[in-house]
C-alpha cells in the first residue's frame, strides 16, 4: 500500500505513533482503523453565528458514512465560521483568517484528504483558498440555500427583497408593520440566501470549476438529496487520495475560465470577482480583471433574484448548474474535475424542466450580461459593475459627483431634506477599501437619497471602493482600485467633479485635469488607521487592493510541506 502522509502519523511504532493512535482511541477507535487507510478531514464551517452554516453538522454526519463506506476514517474539525449577516465590520475583513486557519489545521494534522464544509459567502473562497496552499486531495459540500421565503401568498428572496421593502418604506410606499410581517417569512429553513446571491453564486462557480459533484450548488439545504450528495462526496474524496487528485489539477487557467462564464450565465454576484482572483493566486493561476472581462458577452441564463425573479429552490428544480453547462457547452473550456474526467461530464443526461427559470443561450434573459471591468483615470486599477442588475439608460452616463468622505458621513446625510443631488448625480463614497475600513465591506449599493425616493427615483450610479451583497441590485460601480485609504485618485475626488461612465467602452473617467489631480493628492494625508492591533492590523498592512483578491501579500502561492519537526 502507498506510504499515506497520515503515516507520519499514525503509522510508527514508536513513541509518537504510540502518542498519535493512543489519544485518538479515547474516542472509541479501533487498532484497525490505523491500519493505513486515508484519513479524511471534515472542515467544518458549523456554528449558531453562521445561520446559513447551522445544517452542517448533519450534513458532516452524512460525509462521514461516505468515508467509512470507502474505506477512510473520517475526522470532523471546526475551523473559523463567518456569518455574513452577524459579523462587524464586515465577514470580509476575516476570509483571509479563516484562509489561514484551514491551511494551517490541514497542514499541521494528519490527513490525507479533506472535505469543505461551507456555505456562507466567505466561507466557500476561504476555505478554498486555505485547502489549494497545502493542496491535499480536497472537494467542496455546500450547506445549500434555504427554501423559498413567502409572504402573503408569493415568494420573496433574502437580501433582494430587503433591499426592496426598506427603499419602500423609506419612500412611504410599506407600512413598517408589513415590513416586520415579510421578516417572518423571509428566512424559513437552514440555508445561505435563496437568491443568487454570494453563497449560491460561489456554490455555483465551485461546481462549475469541477471542486464539488454535479447539483452541489442549487439543492436546498434541508432536501434530501443534498444528505445523498455528502454522502457520495465521502466515498468520492477517498478514491480521491488514492488517486492523488488534488486542487492545483482542478483549478487550472481553464477552470477560473469556466467559472467566469458561469458567473455571467447564472447572474452571479459581484464578489466573485475578489474571490476567483484570491483562489487563483493561492495556485498560482495568472488570473486578472482582463480574465473577467471575457464573460461580458456571455448571456443571462438564469432567471434568478436579484437579476431575474425566481429563487435557488426553483433553480434546483429546473436542473441546476448542469443545465446552465449543458447551455454553455460550446464556449467551456476542458478542465478536470473532482470526478476525474472532463467538466463537460457534468452535464451528461442534463434535461432543463423549467425553460422560465433556466432560458435556453439563444433566449436568453438578458444578451451580454457579464460582469463589466471599467477603467480611467478614476479607477487606474479597475472597478465592477453589474449590467444584470443595473439600469441600462445609467450605463452610459456622465453627470456630476456628491461625494461622502466616509460611511459615517454617508449615514447622517442621506436622508438630509435638503442634500443637493438630482437623478443625474453620482454619489461616491470614500473609505470603504481593504484598507479603509477595513475589510471591504458590502456599502457600495448606498440607499438612495431620501428626498429623491420620495420623488419615485429607484437607482441612481453609485461609484465606490467597496463591495455590495451578492443580492442587491442597481447600477452600481464597485471595487475601484486603488482605494482612497491607498491613495487612488478616489481619494481625491470632490463634489461637483463631473464623471462619466461608459459600460460599453469600460471606462470610468473623472472629468478633472491632471494638474488639478496632481495639486490635489500633494495636500492629501490618509485617515488615520482604524485598526491598531490582533489580526485586523495584520490585515490593513499586508492585504492587496481589489484587482490582487484582497488577499494577504504573504499568503499569495501555497506550500506543500509537511512538518517534519518531531511531534513530541
Amino acid at each position: 500500500m502507498t506510504k499515506r502522509r497520515s503515516t507520519h502519523w499514525y503509522g510508527k511504532l514508536d513513541r509518537d505513533g504510540f502518542i498519535h493512535r493512543s489519544w485518538m482511541k479515547n474516542q472509541g477507535l479501533p487498532d484497525h482503523v490505523f491500519d493505513g487507510r486515508p484519513v479524511i478531514g471534515i472542515c467544518n464551517t458549523w456554528s449558531e453565528l453562521t445561520p446559513c452554516n447551522h445544517g452542517l453538522r448533519d450534513l458532516a454526519e452524512h460525509v462521514k458514512r461516505g468515508v467509512w463506506e470507502a474505506g477512510g476514517l473520517p475526522v470532523e474539525f471546526p475551523v473559523t465560521s463567518l456569518g455574513e449577516t452577524q459579523m462587524k465590520p464586515t465577514a470580509m475583513l476575516f476570509r483571509n483568517l479563516l484562509a489561514m486557519d484551514v491551511e494551517e489545521n490541514i497542514r499541521a494534522y494528519g490527513l490525507d484528504g479533506v472535505v469543505l464544509l461551507g456555505g456562507c459567502d466567505k466561507t466557500t473562497p476561504g476555505q478554498l483558498m486555505g485547502a489549494a496552499s497545502v493542496d491535499l486531495p480536497a472537494i467542496v459540500v455546500s450547506s445549500g440555500p434555504m427554501l423559498n421565503g413567502k409572504w402573503r401568498g408569493k415568494d420573496i428572496g433574502s437580501g433582494t427583497d430587503v433591499w426592496k421593502f426598506s427603499e419602500a418604506v423609506r419612500a412611504g410606499d410599506m407600512t413598517l408593520q408589513d415590513f416586520m410581517a415579510a421578516e417572518a417569512g423571509m428566512s424559513r429553513s437552514a440555508g445561505v440566501c435563496m437568491t443568487m446571491g454570494t453563497a449560491s453564486t460561489m456554490a455555483s462557480l465551485v461546481e462549475a470549476m469541477g471542486m464539488a459533484l454535479p447539483t452541489n450548488a442549487a439543492l436546498p439545504a434541508v432536501d434530501a438529496r443534498r444528505g445523498t450528495l455528502a454522502h457520495l462526496t465521502g466515498r468520492r474524496i477517498v478514491e480521491m487520495v488514492e488517486e492523488d487528485l488534488k486542487p492545483s489539477d482542478i483549478l487550472t487557467k481553464a477552470a477560473f475560465e469556466n467559472a467566469i462564464l458561469t458567473n455571467a450565465a447564472v447572474g452571479g454576484s459581484t464578489n466573485a470577482v475578489v474571490h476567483l482572483l484570491a483562489i487563483a493566486g493561492r495556485v498560482g493561476v495568472d488570473l486578472t480583471l482582463a480574465d473577467i472581462e471575457k464573460g461580458s458577452d456571455i448571456p443571462l441564463l438564469v432567471n434568478c433574484m436579484p437579476s431575474g425573479q425566481y429563487l435557488m429552490e426553483d433553480f434546483a428544480y429546473a436542473g441546476g448548474i448542469p443545465v446552465v453547462l449543458k447551455e454553455l457547452a460550446a464556449h467551456l473550456r476542458a478542465s478536470k474535475t473532482v470526478l476525474g474526467g472532463d467538466i463537460s461530464a457534468f452535464a451528461d443526461g442534463a434535461e432543463c424542466f423549467n425553460r422560465d427559470v433556466i432560458r435556453p443561450f439563444d433566449d436568453p434573459v438578458k444578451p451580454a450580461a457579464g460582469l463589466r471591468v471599467l477603467r480611467g483615470n478614476l479607477a487606474p486599477d479597475g472597478a465592477i459593475v453589474k449590467p444584470s442588475a443595473a439600469t441600462d439608460a445609467l450605463l452610459e452616463h456622465e453627470g456630476p459627483a456628491y461625494v461622502f468622505e466616509n460611511i459615517e458621513e454617508l449615514k447622517a446625510d442621506i436622508d438630509r431634506d435638503d442634500l443637493p443631488v438630482t437623478p443625474d448625480t453620482i454619489l461616491v463614497l470614500k473609505g470603504c477599501g481593504p484598507k479603509g475600513y477595513p475589510g471591504m465591506p458590502e456599502v457600495g449599493n448606498m440607499p438612495i437619497p431620501a428626498r429623491l425616493i420620495k420623488e419615485g427615483v429607484r437607482d441612481m450610479i453609485r461609484v465606490s471602493d467597496a463591495r455590495m451583497s451578492g443580492t442587491a441590485y442597481g447600477t452600481v460601480i464597485l471595487h475601484v482600485a486603488p482605494e482612497a485609504q491607498a491613495g487612488g485618485p478616489l481619494a481625491f475626488v470632490e463634489t461637483g467633479d463631473r464623471i462619466r461612465v461608459s459600460a460599453s467602452k469600460g471606462e470610468l473617467t473623472l472629468l478633472v485635469s491632471d494638474d488639478a489631480l496632481a495639486r490635489r493628492r500633494a495636500t492629501w494625508k490618509p485617515d488615520p488607521p482604524r485598526a491598531t492591533r490582533g489580526y485586523q492590523k495584520l490585515y490593513v498592512d499586508t492585504v492587496l487592493q481589489a484587482d490582487r483578491g484582497a488577499d494577504l501579500d504573504f499568503l499569495v502561492g501555497k506550500d506543500t510541506r509537511i512538518p517534519d519537526r518531531e511531534s513530541h
